[in-house]
């Protein structure tokens, strides 16, 4: 799916600095830190472009757990942008690769990134340096805690150790005593 041309559209909003603003990830379960993720593009941008890890990423990706099928990441993610009113500046495009679109699209501006993948934003402005286009801004956006102070992730609430929410999970914290 090609993104839509914003590049001679007027500003939405001036209190947002971008007219396109992208992110990616995989989105297994939409958790307090994704929706972190998602309201700091959205804060940014007159448009957020939101990559999703196609189902055959996920497989060559070799996760150490299931993840949940394209269509209902993309599910989630629309219900909650829904909740924000905001699915109308967004636009959700399946991702082959690490990279996404934002190696390769001249109207995005900013890219919003987690510390841990900064160094993948900071390869994806070099391609876009060789290849002619302007490096995107990058917006670092903290990782969200949990309760004992590690990081939210779709795999330690596959486990069951803490809730979307970052909480403990009861079952584990019973199990832990």
């Amino acid at each position: 799916m090609k993104t839509p041309s914003v590049s001679n559209t007027a500003r939405q909003s001036p209190s947002r600095r971008f007219r396109l603003v992208g992110l990616g990830g995989t989105f297994d379960i939409l958790h307090k830190g994704h929706e972190v993720l998602l309201r700091k593009a959205l804060a940014a941008g007159d448009r957020v472009q939101i990559g999703v890890t196609s189902d055959q990423l996920v497989k060559r990706m070799k996760k150490p757990h299931n993840v949940n099928l394209y269509e209902v990441r993309v599910e989630g993610i629309r219900r909650f942008l829904q909740n924000e009113n905001a699915l109308e500046r967004t636009e959700i495009v399946a991702i082959e690769d690490e990279y996404g679109t934002a190696t390769t699209s001249p109207d995005m501006e900013a890219l919003v990134v987690s510390k841990e993948r900064f160094s993948v934003a900071k390869r994806i402005n070099k391609l876009r340096r060789d290849s002619g286009l302007r490096p995107l801004e990058l917006i670092e956006a903290q990782m969200i805690l949990a309760q004992d102070q590690r990081p939210i992730s779709a795999s330690r609430i596959r486990k069951g150790e803490i809730t979307r929410t970052g909480e403990i999970a009861e079952k584990w914290s019973r199990r832990k005593a």
